[in-house]
Parts: structure tokens; sequence; C-alpha cells
């Protein structure tokens, strides 16, 4: 099935290739422009694929099952985790004011405005739109503080802008 699927998408990749081959797969070329953009780190997280078991995904930020396409501008790095846990949320809740709002989008928001860091390793939401995904993705998971402790210790964290 693979090789029939690579046959009707002659512009994406294989897995082996660092890339995610699915029935409506993505251009390599949009692909290697999404990974590249992203500095090659998870766009919500900051957590890059360097030295990550799992090959990171293409977040469609506005998903599929809401006729989000697949083009550049509807697509972000997501490590595992964050892809997983977002899904196709577009929405969630601002534990400060407890009202509905919209996540993170890193095609149109600043991370820096959203985001900071506490101190300790640990993402701290600045906005209604950084606290829902603070939330959400659940940024801040113990091992993930630790993964994010032992990358900065060697220079590896955060990413530069």
């Amino acid at each position: 099935e693979r090789n029939a699927l690579i046959a009707q998408n002659p512009g994406a990749c294989a897995p082996w290739q660092g890339c995610i081959v699915t029935r409506d797969s993505v251009p390599l070329r949009t692909q290697k422009l999404v990974r590249s953009r992203a500095g090659h780190c998870c766009e919500y997280c900051l957590l890059p694929q360097l030295w990550q078991e799992s090959t990171f995904h293409l977040d469609h930020v506005r998903p599929r099952s809401a006729q989000g396409g697949s083009h550049p501008d509807n697509l972000a790095l997501a490590c595992v985790g964050c892809s997983l846990k977002k899904g196709s949320q577009t929405k969630g809740t601002d534990p400060a004011s407890g009202k509905p709002t919209r996540l993170f989008n890193p095609r149109i928001d600043h991370w820096k405005e959203h985001f900071a860091w506490n101190g300790h390793w640990r993402i701290v939401g600045l906005t209604p739109i950084g606290r829902a995904t603070v939330v959400v993705l659940v940024l801040n998971p113990d091992r993930l503080i630790e993964i994010r402790r032992d990358l900065a210790s060697v220079g590896r964290y955060p990413p530069t802008w």
C-alpha cells in the first residue's frame, strides 16, 4: 500500500526520508519549506526535532475536518505530543477568565507575545491565547521540562530567533 500511496502522490516522500505519507500527502517541497521555516523545531513547545525519536508532524492549523488545506499558510511543524494533543482543536478555555478563546496559530501569532519561560523551563501563557494553548497542548509535563533542561544545559534550547 505504501508504494501505491507514493505513486499516487509523486511529490510526497516516504517515512524513511523523514516524512509522513498519508492518502492526501503534502508535497515534499512544502514539507521541506514548513520544516525549514520552523527551524526544525515544534512551533508550539519549541522542542527541536534533532535527537527526537519520532518525526515531527505537519500540523494543519485549521484542521482538514474544517476544510483546512495542506498549503504552507495552514501548516505548522509540531512535535508528536503537541500534534496529538491539539488534534483538530482550534479553541480552548483561558483558565484565568474561563472564557473560550482560539489556540495559538504559528502562522499569524508570534510565540514571544503569547508565551514566556518561568525560569524552570516551564512555558507560561501571557495572553488568553497563550494560556488556553498551554492547557490544551499540556505544554509542561515533567518529562518535557526535563528534556528542555537537558537541552538547555548543552546550549540547544530554546531556539534562537
